[in-house]
């Protein structure tokens, strides 16, 4: 499977998450940004293979979206 082409996650350069960590957002669910507005960090983080520059990424997208991770 193909995560980054079923997914609207970071790509852009110094602001991208790497597979491991869109893999497993992909395996809990989570495949689109909007999903994890709302979602604590924490439970993010807790996911085998995201890690704290993922969680810091992603919360970066979803602000600049007018969303955010608890």
């Amino acid at each position: 499977m193909d995560e980054d082409a079923e997914t609207d996650f970071p790509r852009g350069i110094g602001r991208r998450i790497g597979r491991p960590a869109t893999a497993a957002l992909v395996h809990a669910g989570y495949t689109r940004m909007s999903q994890l507005d709302g979602v604590p960090a924490r439970d993010v983080l807790s996911l085998h293979g995201v890690g704290p520059k993922a969680v810091r990424v992603l919360q970066e997208a979803l602000e600049a979206q007018g969303m955010r991770m608890v």
